[in-house]
C-alpha cells in the first residue's frame, strides 16, 4: 500500500498547474509593479516615466524600507512590534537634540540613538516573555510611552540643523543618480535574507514562528529567540530614525506615525511574493516600492494627497487577506 501511495503522490497530474501557481505567487507582485510603471508612464510620459522621478521613487523610501525590514523579524517569530515607528521618531530626535542642541558629534549622536533602540527592544522582549503579555499590548504601550517622551524632549517642535555630514552620507551623495540610502537598504535586505535562509538562528526563528510550543519542546530557547527578534526590530527602527534625520536634516516629533501603517502593509503584502507564505526581505522591499509607485502615479494623475491614506489602508486589508489565502493553500498542500 505504501509504495502505491508514494507513486500516486509523485506522478499526480497537477504538477504543471501547481508549478504555474507557484511561479505566479512568487513573481506576480513584481509583474503587477512593472505594469503599474508602464500604465502610469503611458498616461504621464513627460513626468512619471523620467529618470528623475524613478530615481526619486527608489531613493526616497529608505526609511520605510528599513522600518518594514525591521518588522518582518518579529513577525517571522509570530510577534508584533507596534513600537518600531515610535522608536524611529525617538532615534531621529535623539540625533537632532544631541547634535544640534548640545553640540555632540554626529557619530556619537548616531551611536546613542542606536544603543537606545537596542535597549527599548530588550525592554519589549523582557516584558513580553517574562510576564507572558501579548506583544501587541506591550509594544503598543511602550510605543505610546515613547511617543509622549519624544514630544516632551522636543517640546513638540521640529528640530533642524542636523550635521551635513549625515545628510551627505544618506541623500546628497549618489551612485548612478540614486541616493546612497537606497543601496543601504539593499544591503540590509541581503543581510536579513542571509540570516533567515542560511543560518541556524534564522531556522530557529522560523521554527518558533510556526509553532512556539513545538519549538520549545524541541529544545529551542523560544524566549531568547523572541527577545532577540524584538531587539533587532527596535534596532532597525533606530537605524530608520538615523536615516530620517539624514534625509530631512531635521527631526519631527510625530514623523513615525505616518510610517506605521505603510510598513505593516508592505510586510504582509511582501509575504505573498518571492517566498510566498513567509515574511521575507525581498518581497517586503518590492512591496514598498509597489505601494509607493501606486501612490506616486495617482498623485501624478491629479488625485489629492488624501489618496495616500486610503491606498495604504486598503492595501493593508488586501495584503493580510492575500497572506492568509497563500498560507492556507500551502498548509492544505502540505
Amino acid at each position: 500500500m505504501l509504495p502505491d501511495i508514494a507513486v500516486t503522490a509523485s506522478t499526480g497530474p497537477a504538477r504543471g498547474p501547481s508549478l504555474l501557481i507557484k511561479r505566479t505567487e512568487q513573481f506576480g507582485l513584481i509583474v503587477v509593479w512593472l505594469l503599474l510603471v508602464a500604465v502610469f508612464g503611458a498616461l504621464r510620459p513627460d513626468t512619471f516615466l523620467t529618470w528623475a522621478n524613478l530615481s526619486t521613487i527608489l531613493g526616497s523610501q529608505a526609511v520605510l524600507v528599513v522600518v518594514t525590514l525591521g518588522l518582518i523579524i518579529p513577525l517571522t517569530a509570530n510577534d508584533f512590534d507596534l513600537s518600531i515607528a515610535f522608536v524611529m521618531t525617538l532615534s531621529s530626535m535623539t540625533v537632532a537634540v544631541l547634535n544640534v542642541n548640545y553640540g555632540v558629534g554626529i557619530g556619537w549622536a548616531i551611536a546613542a540613538a542606536l544603543v537606545l533602540g537596542l535597549v527599548i527592544g530588550l525592554i519589549n522582549g523582557l516584558l513580553i516573555t517574562t510576564f507572558r503579555i501579548h506583544s501587541l499590548i506591550v509594544t503598543l504601550g511602550t510605543g505610546t510611552f515613547i511617543h509622549g517622551f519624544t514630544l516632551w524632549m522636543s517640546d513638540s517642535m521640529t528640530i533642524s540643523g542636523v550635521s551635513p555630514i549625515l545628510m551627505n552620507g544618506v541623500i546628497v551623495d549618489r551612485l548612478f543618480g540614486i541616493p546612497l540610502e537606497f543601496y543601504y537598504t539593499i544591503g540590509l535586505a541581503a543581510l536579513i535574507f542571509y540570516l533567515l535562509d542560511y543560518t541556524a538562528l534564522g531556522r530557529r526563528i522560523l521554527f518558533v514562528g510556526r509553532g512556539r510550543e513545538v519549538a520549545r519542546l524541541s529544545g529551542i530557547n523560544t524566549n531568547r529567540i523572541r527577545i532577540s527578534c524584538l531587539v533587532v526590530s527596535s534596532f532597525f527602527g533606530a537605524l530608520a530614525g538615523v536615516l530620517y534625520a539624514g534625509t530631512q536634516g531635521a527631526a519631527d516629533p510625530v514623523s513615525g506615525v505616518s510610517y506605521q501603517l505603510p510598513a505593516f502593509a508592505a510586510a504582509f503584502l511582501g509575504s505573498t511574493s518571492i517566498v510566498p507564505g513567509r515574511f521575507n526581505p525581498w518581497g517586503s522591499t518590492v512591496a514598498v516600492y509597489f505601494l509607493v509607485t501606486g501612490i506616486t502615479g495617482l498623485v501624478f494623475l491629479g488625485f489629492s494627497s488624501f489618496i495616500q491614506e486610503m491606498f495604504y489602508g486598503g492595501a493593508l486589508v488586501v495584503a493580510v487577506t492575500l497572506s492568509q489565502l497563500v498560507r492556507g493553500r500551502q498548509e492544505q498542500q502540505f
